[in-house]
């Protein structure tokens, strides 16, 4: 084998398009990451050396241009295109916070700034769960429970930030709860400490409430729900109507525990249950995720286990596109500057798609080894992706590469535990809850 290979250098540009430099090299096969690093700083002339990656033909290039070739079975002939990237710091364990069941939920908010005619006020950042337990809990920084409240029936399925005092859960008992927090009253929380209360129930499904979206821009709300439905809200139960009292629990069928939190969701006889504003009909088996369109509220995309994926129209209620897969959707996505849907499957892979085409891509990460049941992005990179599985791990990937470029394990150690959810908040890390009732924080995935 030759002991040099002719490459080209791309890199992309803020929208996306490709840069290429105008000439191709030809440097030794025994170059790795960093002997490329030099060459990239060297044409750019950067005043620091920035450490890259590069990724040829959908792989990163893990250890030498001549290992590449010998994998791939090519001679040092072929004319290799390598596109660099900078490179990205591995997330570091930061802090693991205990609860008391399993933590099926997450959502984030950032530092907030809100203004009075008097003042300003500056809300730090807080992280969202909702567990097993029926309990929805809003953790601060310092892992300290600020607001702790009672009300769902059954374990939560999801939960949304509408503002650092409001938002929205979802569940297993079928109801979606609007709350506003109060302030901390007591020191030493327990399950009869209510900082906050429900502004209102959004009620409709007739099963499980699985997946939450809001568009705040728009003031709307997106449930999907294993009734085979999806249900769109306002976020001001002024705009929505009234709706009849919920069926009734029978509470000889609960548990002790369960006869306690019901006995609480009831107290208040004056609560407001809201009809929604529009039924999305057409799926045919429970929906698992719901998203709006990142770059227009009135469009929407859901997921389901009858292996499809919809676009609504929320304007007219109705599915103006249907795309079919093999397998049963658990989770989706926006990357939003790439125009592409990322949808987790129980086939153990991620499957990026182009709503606006008429085809399914066979564009696949592929590397967990149980479903794929959440998935974010964080907001600065829009190469980037975070997904949580029942194998316990949640990786970060760059969609440019076909393998993960980190696994986050669970700090916990313990055996066959399962993330239920994860999310990427900038200020905080990234988050994952599941099985081991820990609510894990790991360090952002930077740029070096």
């Amino acid at each position: 084998m030759s002991d040099q290979v002719k490459i080209k250098l791309v890199t992309r540009d803020e929208d996306n398009s490709l840069h290429v430099a105008p000439n191709p090299l030809y440097v030794p096969v025994s170059l790795k990451r960093y002997g490329l690093s030099e060459i990239v700083n060297h044409l750019l002339e950067t005043d620091t050396p920035v450490p890259f990656e590069f990724i040829i033909d959908g792989t990163m290039l893990k250890g030498s241009i001549q290992d590449y070739l010998v994998t791939k079975g090519l001679s040092a002939e072929t004319f290799l295109t390598l596109e660099y990237t900078r490179a990205v710091l591995p997330p570091k364990f930061l802090a693991s916070f205990s609860n008391e069941d399993w933590v099926s939920a997450i959502d984030s908010i950032g530092t907030m700034t809100s203004s009075s005619s008097d003042q300003s006020t500056v809300t730090p950042p807080k992280i969202l769960t909702g567990s097993y337990d029926g309990i929805v809990r809003i953790y601060n920084m310092q892992g300290k429970v600020e607001t702790q409240l009672v009300g769902h029936q059954q374990p939560i399925k999801a939960v949304k930030f509408l503002s650092p005092t409001r938002f929205i859960t979802s569940g297993i008992d079928r109801t979606i709860r609007l709350w506003k927090a109060g302030t901390v009253s007591d020191e030493n929380l327990d399950m009869d400490t209510q900082n906050g209360h429900t502004i209102a129930l959004l009620d409709y499904h007739k099963s499980t409430v699985s997946s939450l979206a809001v568009d705040l821009g728009s003031s709307r709300i997106l449930s999907g729900s294993y009734d085979n439905t999806v249900a769109l809200w306002s976020t001001k139960p002024k705009e929505m109507s009234t709706s009849d009292p919920l069926e009734a629990v029978d509470s000889q069928v609960l548990s002790s525990a369960s006869r306690k939190r019901l006995k609480l969701a009831v107290r208040d006889s004056t609560l407001k249950r809201k009809s929604p504003l529009a039924v999305l009909e057409s799926h045919r088996q429970p929906v698992e995720g719901v998203i709006f369109d990142p770059k227009d509220s009135t469009v929407g995309y859901s997921v389901s286990q009858d292996h499809t994926i919809k676009t609504w129209d929320l304007v007219t209620a109705r599915c103006v596109d249907s795309k079919q897969t093999n397998y049963a959707l658990l989770s989706v996505t926006a990357l939003n500057k790439l125009n592409l849907l990322a949808t987790g499957s129980s086939a153990r892979h991620i499957n990026l798609h182009d709503p606006r085409s008429s085809k399914i891509t066979n564009t696949q990460l592929i590397g967990h080894k149980n479903f794929v049941c959440s998935l974010a992005t964080p907001s600065d990179n829009e190469y980037m992706l975070l997904s949580g599985s029942h194998d316990g791990t949640a990786k970060v990937w760059d969609i440019r590469a076909n393998k993960a470029i980190y696994t986050i394990t669970r700090q916990s150690g313990l055996s066959q535990s399962k993330v239920f959810a994860v999310d990427w908040e900038k200020e905080i890390g990234i988050l994952s809850g599941g099985s081991d009732k820990k609510l894990q924080i790991n360090s952002e995935a930077e740029l070096r």
